[in-house]
């Protein structure tokens, strides 16, 4: 790493700023914010963790003028490592700015829009809009473990609602680095705020905006057009994906090469009534037959439809067990809580150097074998009889509609439903939601039996009717394990792999990713490219217009670290990985 400049007179103005206490240099205390939830890791020069929106700005213009390169950061729950460093071949000393003690959510027009702040969560938007009767736009998945609403429009996170598509908005406020690397605030947020930038995020930030100065721009605070998109299932392309130019627009899709401070949302009205379907079949064909008729033929489109394969179902049931009881026990909102209690104890654990790694994971499967089974008497019946299953979930007058839909379709096709009591719904749909961690858990616990995990997030073509794949005898034979769930209306998968050992991941990855590129599906879905995935052209010139100097979260998508995107010895910016 070439250092140019005092790095320690760097340290002093940051901590002159946010506090001696909220900035940290021990490798020990910066290593939870160094290292990504499942992929990635790399070094810090420090972390920065900001009260305010003002102090965030302070931070920033200290490293603009000192050339170092900087990393935001909010709930750092991404999966492809977007949010951290990644290695060591960093032309510049990086600082991670943690957004996450500014959390605040402020209501416009009682609560049809929001503004979140930088640090604002998932979690603590539903907990806020609840006694007005709506919902964000996610209220499912990431909401559980603490994902920030910043982070979700940053990625074009996708989520498991069918009518609403990918996180995205047009209103945003954000500094942004221009090509002479001059640090510039955009208020973009269609409120009135004032001129100068610290003036405009203390009056955010203090709320002093009145409904008069709330603007009603010509922009989106919502994908208002998805329900169109997902309905065209004739269509070549897939409905939503990181790459799609449609949905690239300032802080939406910015992959962290903007540092956004706020952003404003549209919310949805709580349904009046819901009811979940618990779906199963044997044949894939079947659930492509439902998949197309209820969206090219009913009236009213599902809220979500969330896909499990009987293997995962097995998985998640034996490796989620203890996820899964935490959170029906305690609440989402102990996950957070949960999480940073694990990353403590498994750094301690390293630290004694004699035990296994990720211990907290092999401590808690263990605790998990003292409870009695915990999933529905009528889901493990259907789990007997069914490999592939699906979870429907309707509303209001849609419940009559899909009600009678599948009545009719199941007296003449393969499978069968049941309809779901409210405790049958939540824990069918919580199952589902554990699955992603419970793979990664059943990989650990395996991990001298077997090779590594690849996990591929991919969107088929809507029109594609081959959405349970069926691999190549060549690759197939040197996978141990294949499990698979996904958002099956939207044609987004999550496929996930775990290789016997001595097999090359990494090959088997390419020739898997080709068979998705000769089938023309995108990847990634919903998670981004982070450092896991390259960027493709659409995505990489979207980068570069946003942050022409490269000096915010360099390197990703594979891209350049160096500054001024110059060219570096082993920068890949094409290729599957």
């Amino acid at each position: 790493m070439a250092v140019h400049l005092d790095t320690q007179s760097l340290i002093t103005s940051m901590q002159n700023v946010v506090g001696q206490s909220y900035l940290l240099t021990d490798s020990a205390k910066k290593q939870p914010y160094c290292k990504g939830i499942r992929f990635g890791s790399g070094e810090a020069l420090a972390v920065v963790r900001p009260g305010s929106l003002v102090e965030i700005w302070r931070v920033l213009k200290l490293c603009v003028d000192a050339d170092v390169a900087v990393i935001m950061q909010a709930a750092n729950t991404g999966l492809t490592g977007g949010s951290t460093p990644d290695g060591k071949e960093y032309d510049r000393p990086l600082v991670i700015i943690s957004t996450m003690r500014i959390d605040d959510i402020q209501l416009v027009n009682e609560g049809k829009q929001i503004v979140g702040l930088a640090g604002s969560t998932l979690f603590g938007l539903e907990e806020q809009l609840a006694p007005y009767g709506r919902e964000p736009h996610s209220v499912i998945g990431s909401s559980c473990i603490g994902a920030s609403i910043v982070g979700g429009i940053c990625n074009n996170s996708g989520g498991a609602l069918v009518k609403r598509g990918p996180a995205y908005t047009e209103l945003a406020l954000f500094a942004q680095i221009d090509a002479d690397g001059t640090l510039s605030l955009v208020n973009n947020l269609g409120i009135k705020l004032g001129n100068d930038p610290e003036e405009i995020l203390e009056n955010l930030e203090n709320k002093r905006w009145t409904d008069s100065d709330v603007e009603q721009p010509d922009a989106r605070a919502s994908d208002n057009e998805y329900d169109a998109r997902v309905r065209d299932v004739d269509s070549d392309t897939p409905s939503r994906y990181n790459n799609d130019g449609r949905r690239l627009h300032d802080a939406s899709g910015c992959a962290g090469k903007l540092a956004v401070f706020a952003v404003r949302l549209d919310t949805f009205p709580i349904p009046d009534k819901k009811q979940v379907f618990y779906v199963g079949s044997n044949d894939a064909n079947v659930f492509t037959s439902v998949r197309r008729d209820i969206l090219s033929s009913f009236k009213h489109l599902p809220d979500s439809g969330e896909y499990l394969h009987r293997d995962c179902y097995d998985v998640s049931k034996k490796y989620g067990k203890d996820m899964f009881i935490v959170i029906n026990k305690l609440g989402a909102k102990f996950i957070p809580q949960l999480f940073a209690f694990k990353r403590k104890f498994d750094a301690f654990a390293d630290k004694l150097g004699f035990l296994p790694n990720k211990m907290s994971d092999r401590v808690m499967q263990a605790f998990s074998y003292l409870f009695p089974n915990h999933l529905p008497k009528r889901m493990d019946e259907f789990r007997d009889k069914y490999q592939h299953h699906w979870i429907l979930e309707m509303s209001n007058d849609g419940v009559d509609e899909a009600r009678q839909y599948l009545n009719e379709f199941f007296k003449t096709n393969e499978g069968g439903y049941f309809e779901c009591t409210e405790d049958e719904a939540d824990k069918a749909i919580l199952h589902r939601f554990v699955a992603g961690g419970a793979i990664g858990r059943y990989h650990i616990m395996h991990g001298k039996e077997v090779g590594a995990m690849m996990t591929i997030d991919v969107a088929l073509r809507r029109n594609d009717p081959a959405w349970f794949e069926v691999l190549p005898k060549d690759i197939d034979e040197q996978i141990d394990t294949k499990l698979y769930y996904g958002h099956l209306f939207c044609h987004v998968m999550h496929q996930n792999y775990i290789v016997k050992k001595g097999a090359d991941a990494k090959v088997l990855k390419n020739k898997i990713l080709t068979t998705f590129d000769e089938r023309k599906a995108e990847y990634p879905a919903e998670h981004n490219v982070g450092h896991e995935y390259a960027a493709k052209e659409t995505l990489r010139n979207f980068y570069r217009e946003l942050d022409p100097t490269n000096s915010f979260n360099p390197g990703i998508g594979k891209t350049t670290k160096f500054k001024n995107w110059a060219d570096q010895a082993g920068g890949c910016c094409g290729g599957h990985d």
